[in-house]
């Protein structure tokens, strides 16, 4: 009995269309694209940390070799803003909301064609509180989390876009 259950659950896991992302490794077409990808400077201290998060993950699939060719370019706009949600009877703010917001497009080199445009966001909340060094530590802190989020969904987002153009075969 056992034994047909478990061939029942492995048929049905196959017929569920999944496929693994980095199938084949380091030497998959996908892990060979997200290497590939060359990262310019983004600017401010929100685009610092978003490319040193992006660096991290997609640097990943180099393995150590740090000189490999670009074949596509990741352009990213970032829109980082601080807005006041709570406001007490004095008019002071006691609670605040950090928003971090990325336009991005994934350029291939040879060509100039836009593989992906695409949109990443986040957002967190900050309490506002007497110190103002704890509101800025706090409000710093929320911005190097939300960019470690956008980084990780830009990431998954093109490593999608670059298993769907190699399962096309471009």
């Amino acid at each position: 009995m056992r034994t047909i259950s478990a061939l029942f659950a492995c048929l049905a896991l196959s017929a569920c269309g999944l496929s693994p992302m980095y199938a084949g490794g380091g030497s998959s077409a996908v892990a060979q694209g997200i290497a590939a990808v060359d990262v310019p400077a983004i600017q401010g201290r929100g685009g610092w940390l978003v490319k040193n998060a992006l660096d991290a993950r997609l640097g990943v699939a180099r393995n150590g070799a740090s000189q490999v060719t670009p074949q596509y370019r990741l352009d990213v706009r970032l829109d980082d803003s601080l807005e006041a949600l709570g406001v007490l009877n004095d008019d002071t703010i006691s609670r605040e909301r950090r928003i971090l917001r990325a336009r991005y497009q994934l350029v291939e080199l040879a060509t100039g064609s836009v593989l992906l445009d695409a949109t990443a966001g986040s957002d967190a909340g900050i309490d506002v509180v007497s110190s103002e060094y704890a509101t800025i530590a706090a409000e710093q802190k929320a911005l190097e989390n939300l960019a470690v989020d956008i980084a990780d969904r830009m990431a998954t987002q093109i490593a999608v876009t670059l298993r769907n153009r190699a399962a096309a075969g471009q």
